[in-house]
C-alpha cells in the first residue's frame, strides 16, 4: 500500500503562490520620478532583433516550470512516500506454553539407545517435544533452552514449527555443561507473567538435577504460584549407571542420578504434575491435562514492513535541478545573457 508518512507537509507545495501573494511584484508607476532614456531609433532595433522578446518569454516560461516541478518533487521527498505492508495476527483462543528444555551435558547420556539406534536423551526430547507442539495449533508456545545458563531462544508464537525447528538445531552442552532450573523457571516466569491469567504454564523437561541456579528451583517456583502460572516437569533419563560418550569416539558407563523429588515438589507447588518421559509417546497425557485449563484471548498485533521512496521524487528534482543549471549555460553561450 502506497502512503506518505507526513502528508500534511504537501501544505508547502503552496508556500510560493502564499509568498507571491503576501509579497506581490513591485510594479513602476507613472507618476514615478524616474528618468527614462529616449532613443528615435530602438523601433529598427527591435525589427533587426525579433527572437529577443520572444526567446526571453520563453525563456521565463521554462524557468517557472522547472522551478515549480523542482518544488513539488521536493515537497513530495520530505512527505516521505513509502510503501508499507501490513500483517495482522487475528485474535484467537489458546494457551501460553512456555517449554523450558534442559541442553546441559548430561543430556548427551545415551541411556535411550537400543541395539539398533544410539539416542541420546536430547534426541529423545527433541522427539517428544516435536510431537508436542504439533499437537498445540492455535496456542502461544515460546522455548526456553537452559544448561548453566538459560536463555529464550524463542518468544511465544504461533509459529510451532519454528519453535520445533529451533530446538532441533539445539546441541547438548551449548549452554554449559551445568544444569541451572530455578533460572529456567524463573526465565520463563518473566515471559509469561504479563500473559492473560488462567492458561500459563510451564513444561520443564530436564534429567532432573540442578547444579548450577543462581535462584533454587523450589524458590523459582513458589514465584510462578503467585502469577498463578503451572509448571508440568518431566523427567528424561534413568538412574544409576548410564552409558555416556567419552570424548574418543567410544562410550563408557557413567553414574548419573535423577531428582525426581526436586521435579515433583516444582509441579506440587505450582498444581501441575510430574511425569516420567521413557519413550515418544510420554506428554500424551499432559495434552488432557493442559484441555482442562481455561483459553484466553490473544491480543490481535500489527506488523507493518515499511519501504521508503523518497529517494525517488529526490533524483527527479537533482535531475530537474541540474537540467535548469545546463539551460541557463546553454542560454547565455547562445545568446549572450
Amino acid at each position: 500500500m502506497f502512503t506518505f508518512y507526513w502528508p500534511w507537509l504537501g501544505l508547502l507545495a503552496f508556500l510560493p503562490v502564499l509568498i507571491r501573494l503576501i509579497f506581490p511584484e513591485c510594479k513602476i508607476k507613472a507618476e514615478d520620478n524616474i528618468p527614462q532614456i529616449r532613443f528615435p531609433a530602438l523601433q529598427k532595433i527591435s525589427n533587426v532583433f525579433p527572437s529577443y522578446n520572444s526567446n526571453t518569454q520563453k525563456h521565463n516560461l521554462w524557468f517557472v516550470t522547472l522551478i515549480s516541478l523542482i518544488w513539488l518533487a521536493l515537497v513530495i521527498a520530505v512527505m516521505r512516500p513509502q510503501m508499507v505492508d501490513k500483517f495482522t495476527y487475528v485474535k484467537n483462543k489458546g494457551y501460553d506454553l512456555m517449554l523450558a528444555v534442559d541442553i546441559s551435558g548430561s543430556m548427551k547420556a545415551l541411556d535411550f539407545s537400543t541395539n539398533d539406534k544410539i539416542v541420546s536423551r536430547l534426541d529423545v526430547t527433541k522427539q517428544v517435544v516435536s510431537n508436542f507442539v504439533k499437537e498445540r495449533q492455535g496456542d502461544r508456545v515460546g522455548l526456553i533452552l537452559f544448561g548453566e545458563q538459560a536463555y529464550l531462544n524463542v518468544p511465544l508464537t504461533l509459529d510451532t514449527l519454528s519453535v520445533s525447528e529451533m530446538l532441533n538445531n539445539s546441541v547438548s552442552g551449548m549452554a554449559g555443561d551445568a544444569t541451572s532450573i530455578g533460572d529456567a523457571i524463573g526465565t520463563a516466569v518473566t515471559n509469561l507473567r504479563n500473559q492473560n491469567k488462567g492458561s500459563r504454564v510451564i513444561i520443564l523437561l530436564t534429567d532432573g538435577e540442578d547444579t548450577a541456579s543462581s535462584i533454587p528451583p523450589i524458590e523459582a517456583a513458589k514465584i510462578a504460584k503467585q502469577y498463578g502460572i503451572r509448571i508440568y516437569t518431566i523427567g528424561v533419563g534413568k538412574n544409576g549407571l548410564v552409558p555416556y560418550p567419552n570424548g574418543m569416539g567410544g562410550v563408557s558407563m557413567v553414574q548419573m542420578s535423577m531428582d525426581e523429588t526436586l521435579l515433583e515438589k516444582i509441579a506440587n507447588i505450582t498444581n501441575g504434575k510430574y511425569f516420567r518421559a521413557t519413550n515418544k509417546d510420554a506428554l500424551s497425557s499432559i495434552y488432557a491435562e493442559i484441555n482442562k485449563l481455561e483459553k484466553t484471548e490473544s491480543k490481535s498485533k500489527e506488523y507493518m514492513v515499511r519501504e521508503p521512496l523518497y529517494r525517488y521524487p529526490l533524483g527527479v528534482a537533482t535531475g530537474l535541478l541540474l537540467i535548469l543549471v545546463m539551460f541557463n549555460l546553454y542560454r547565455r553561450s547562445r545568446y549572450g545573457f
